[in-house]
């Protein structure tokens, strides 16, 4: 502890002295976290480190009020105040009128079991829940007003520079040879894109972010996902790409052995913020922010979890094959739930991009897809345009350098061809898979349906029973039996050529 933080360990205990008994205290890199029962105080600490230096006590005082400023954007009841400490004729006082100090940001306190990082360590992050939280970052990165950024890619180059200092300042640690490795691979993956990430910025991509988005700043607060803890000692640490904003909890998640949960976010994100075709950057996103962690894991001396991280940080500049996968089959026959499924296992993760021609018809109509359509909806004419689009929407990905599994009934031969051309012309693998189940089966399957995607019901499943599908060339699969063996045949068919594969 140096000079400047001795010196403010007497404004520490003054604060604790006004919060009573009852105080839990945490200490973070930058901050002095004080929980009472109904409330938390949160003092900067006056310490230099390489990205801030706060110990200036007009630099900490400054830093609450934008951080206050920045949370009251995603988290406005969390967030109640900043109170200045100040220094009287009597000694320290709170929001007194002598020459302020410090200050702290005064939050509610929310149960710590609300950390998302808790809910995701103990099972209870749901897909419901995974797909509530996707909406709630989509939403604020909508409403963010671009950053107009004609060489966007500096922004990441100065991160990747930052990480390459900082983990050689580690290498004893990590090892020289691994932080060599690593880096010159990350520097060549940056190059490959760095026109692309300039595109991205010309186009609005660039945004004042979260710039800290994991899974232990978002919490449970009045019963919805909320964001908070924004980083607010550096804007341009902050003003970054939406997609690099995206990628810390997409690793986080990853990292915690949750892919499926990782790519239901990506998918459920995407599908408010067109993104789709713009992914060839997201391996390296994510593998910048796992460097980030691993030195920072070992500037605390951490030194397995800091492995772990440089480890994590080169596997995902693996290159993975983009590839077209199509499930099809009647209403009931499982596709959403094996798309689903597949998804976090197909090309780069955290896996593929998933359309269905059931929500991609809801968002033709701009209603919400548990919103049910007329019949109007589902006539020849629109049912072409949405199979079409989704032809369409396959190809940009995988031109983008990105997988994509498309789902829907695919009655027609046409139909089908018309998907398979997509990954032809992209020259990217292609498997179809054709979901069978016993009619009736099916017709039990679409009864118990209740707030589905689908609009089918009985009367549509026995139109498409008496539909003349053609001759169908995609890998069939047996999918009346339980979900996990559906599952397990699909992945099977994606494991080795065949009829309709690559």
């Amino acid at each position: 502890m140096d000079d400047h933080e001795q010196g403010q360990q007497a404004t520490i205990a003054f604060l604790k002295s006004r919060l009573g008994d009852a105080i839990d205290e945490i200490r973070t890199h930058i901050s002095v976290i004080l929980l009472a029962p109904d409330r938390v105080w949160k003092l900067k600490r006056a310490v230099a480190l390489p990205y801030v230096d706060l110990t200036e006590a007009g630099t900490r005082v400054a830093l609450c009020e934008r951080e206050l400023r920045l949370n009251r954007e995603t988290a406005p009841s969390l967030y109640r105040r900043v109170l200045r400490v100040t220094r009287g004729p009597h000694g320290l006082e709170l929001d007194g009128n002598g020459e302020p100090i410090d200050a702290v940001v005064e939050m509610a306190r929310f149960p710590a079991e609300d950390l998302f990082d808790r809910i995701a360590a103990e099972s209870r992050l749901t897909g419901e829940l995974t797909a509530r939280l996707a909406e709630t970052i989509a939403r604020f990165h909508g409403e963010l007003p671009p950053v107009q950024d004609r060489a966007a890619s500096r922004r990441l180059a100065a991160a990747i520079e930052g990480d390459e200092r900082a983990l050689r300042g580690h290498a004893r640690s990590l090892g020289a040879a691994a932080v060599d490795d690593y880096c010159a691979r990350c520097r060549e993956a940056f190059r490959a894109l760095e026109d692309r990430l300039d595109a991205r910025g010309r186009s609005g991509a660039v945004v004042l972010g979260h710039g800290d988005l994991h899974l232990g700043n978002i919490c449970l607060w009045e019963g919805a996902p909320t964001l908070f803890d924004r980083l607010e000692f550096d804007e341009e640490l902050a003003t970054v790409d939406r997609l690099y904003d995206l990628a810390f909890l997409l690793m986080d998640l990853g990292r915690r052995s949750l892919p499926e949960r990782a790519n239901l976010l990506l998918n459920r994100y995407l599908d408010r913020i067109d993104d789709e075709a713009e992914l060839a950057a997201l391996p390296l996103f994510m593998s910048v922010r796992a460097a980030i962690r691993a030195h920072v894991s070992a500037s605390q001396s951490k030194p397995h979890e800091a492995s772990a991280f440089l480890a994590l940080a080169g596997d995902l500049l693996q290159p993975g094959v983009p590839m077209l996968v199509a499930i099809g089959g009647l209403s009931g026959s499982g596709k959403s739930t094996v798309a689903t499924a597949l998804a976090p296992h197909v090309g780069s993760r955290p896996g593929a991009r998933v359309i269905g021609t059931d929500r991609m018809r809801k968002a033709m109509f701009g209603v919400a897809p548990e919103t049910r359509l007329p019949a109007e909806a589902y006539a020849r004419r629109v049912t072409d345009e949405v199979y079409a689009g989704l032809a369409r929407r396959a190809a940009a990905i995988l031109n983008g350098g990105w997988s994509v599994i498309v789902e829907g009934t695919f009655l027609s031969a046409n139909e089908r061809a018309r998907v398979q051309s997509a990954a032809t012309a992209a020259g990217a693998a292609f498997v179809g898979l054709w979901l069978d189940v016993d009619p009736g089966a099916l017709r039990r399957r679409v009864a118990q349906r209740r707030g589905d995607v689908s609009d089918a019901d009985l009367s549509v499943l026995e139109a498409q029973l008496g539909v003349d599908l053609d001759a169908i060339s995609w890998v069939r699969i047996d999918a009346s039996g339980s979900e996990e063996d559906v599952i397990r045949r699909a992945r099977d068919a994606l494991s080795r050529p065949g009829p309709g594969g690559a």
